[in-house]
């Protein structure tokens, strides 16, 4: 167990990119619910994640994700959805955007060290009021949960995200890999098909031809899952 930990702990480290410009730095807090309810193969789920800046003087974003989604087997799930995401800035709007999405989601894909991995494929489209295009956006993302205690339900989560644009338009300037988001938690039960997370997250900017960022973001969730006849 130790040896494993240590070696994923490293491999996060790296993930985090140790540029030899100057960043900018942000400290954030997001607070995410979201719920799932299944019934047979199909899901219905709900998520309302609330984004704080200090760079923005508090709240900066409120993202809900509806999505709907099949389990094809026991390990692939196809889903899409819509997300409807208001933005603001000192406490006042500054724009609306929507979203389409896409997305494959493969379970317990390995094993590693008593923990396995989860991966997810999703694709975007990304619109705002008030200007003109698609922004069309790809974003991979991979899971590490290994459980503390040999079938115990708290557990250790590793978890790295990347996004790439697909294109450009007036409000996705920049083609190719833009993003990054590598998070250490500890997930646990909190009630009955409830489960709460809180870890840290970075999220790292690629700008080209301008300062990188690096948001250093404090993150808690809730989740519930409610299977049909619970």
């Amino acid at each position: 167990m130790r040896n494993a930990v240590s070696t994923l702990f490293i491999a996060l480290a790296l993930g985090v990119p140790a540029p030899a410009h100057a960043v900018h730095n942000d400290s954030q807090f997001w607070a995410s619910v979201n719920a799932k309810v299944r019934f047979d193969r199909w899901s219905l789920s709900e998520e309302i994640m609330t984004r704080f800046s200090k760079d923005k003087n508090g709240l900066y974003e409120v993202e809900s994700n509806t999505m709907l989604g099949y389990a094809v087997n026991g390990r692939l799930t196809l889903a899409a959805g819509y997300t409807h995401d208001p933005q603001y800035s000192d406490g006042h709007f500054t724009v609306m955007e929507r979203r389409a999405r896409e997305q494959a989601s493969f379970a317990k894909l390995a094993r590693l060290g008593g923990g396995t991995f989860d991966a997810r494929l999703r694709m975007e489209e990304r619109w705002r009021e008030g200007e003109g295009g698609t922004g069309w956006r790809l974003r991979p993302y991979i899971r590490y949960i290994r459980p503390f205690t040999e079938g115990g339900k708290t557990a250790l989560v590793i978890s790295h995200e990347s996004f790439v644009n697909l294109n450009r338009t007036s409000f996705q300037s920049d083609g190719g890999y833009t993003r990054m988001r590598n998070l250490i938690a500890v997930s646990t039960p909190v009630a009955r098909n409830v489960v709460g997370e809180l870890g840290y997250l970075n999220q790292y900017s690629f700008v080209r031809g301008g300062e990188d960022s690096m948001d250093h973001v404090a993150m808690f969730s809730v989740g519930m899952t409610i299977d049909d006849g619970d």
